[in-house]
């Protein structure tokens, strides 16, 4: 039985909604449900806006923020997992190079990510379902492809390390496909003052951007374009329980009920 449901799919998709809808449903067909979006800080499967430090670079801080540090943070492999929203200032500053995502190398950031998903499989509640968005493709796309500039061989590769560490879930992806990226792009750009420039940044000074030579809303579009067409094959080489969703929208939910086994909200 599914203990796991990803909502995946490109900026812009729905993931959000989608994945807060079929927590709804799931939890009106009385299943116990825990529903955890990205960017909420604190995720069980997820590391977000963390900061990752070894032992012995923790050795070189001043002992007053050594301290500091083993005080709020999570002992994880040879280091220290620290939420960032637990610190301010000069602390804040010191471990903003160590940032999980943003600043780790790779070689780091691998083992401490798979590591983060065990720690989800072992520890998860047998009789919860778990949704979750962002967390099997766009997140490690992100960083293999967009930071890295990965081969798709590469991100398949880790990708596969996480679906075999959470196989006993018996997780099910679904899919929003995009078919006018640009257009769902400009749509939801104007709700988020601030959030197109940033973006846009992110991936045209990346080491994929950078690549394709992406510049400005045109690069960041071209650069949406190819992951997706890479997340799809990707998914699709996993042999994971998957739904795509494409076409119309309004025959979505209707599909998706379907798909986890539950009636469709009654209006």
């Amino acid at each position: 039985m599914t203990r796991l449901f990803i909502v995946e799919g490109l900026p812009c998709s729905g993931k959000s909604t989608t994945a807060k809808y079929m927590a709804e449903r799931l939890s009106a067909m009385g299943r116990r449900v825990l529903c955890v979006d990205e960017g909420t800080g604190e995720h069980p499967a997820d590391y977000e806006q963390s900061a990752y430090v070894t032992g012995g670079q923790l050795a070189s801080f001043p002992p007053g923020l050594r301290e500091m540090i083993r005080s709020r943070s999570e002992p994880r492999l040879d280091g220290y997992v620290v939420p960032l929203s637990k610190l301010g200032g000069a602390a804040l500053q010191r471990l903003i190079p160590y940032k999980i995502y943003d600043s780790l190398p790779w070689e780091t950031e691998m083992p401490l990510m798979l590591d983060k998903w065990r720690s989800f499989t072992e520890s998860a509640e047998e009789h919860m379902l778990y949704v979750f968005n962002a967390v099997l493709l766009q997140n490690p796309m992100c960083e293999t492809m967009m930071r890295f500039n990965f081969s798709m061989e590469q991100s398949l590769e880790y990708i596969e390390k996480i679906a075999e560490i959470i196989a006993p879930m018996d997780p099910a992806v679904i899919y929003l496909k995009s078919d006018n990226i640009a257009e769902s792009v400009r749509a939801v750009s104007e709700e988020r003052p601030g959030w197109l420039e940033s973006v846009i940044g992110y991936h045209v000074n990346g080491a994929y951007g950078e690549s394709i030579g992406a510049k400005g809303f045109e690069g960041y579009i071209a650069c949406l374009e190819e992951r997706q067409r890479r997340e799809l094959e990707i998914l699709e080489r996993l042999g994971i329980n998957r739904l795509v969703l494409e076409g119309p929208r309004q025959e979505w939910n209707t599909r998706i009920c379907s798909f986890i086994g539950v009636r469709p909200r009654s209006f």
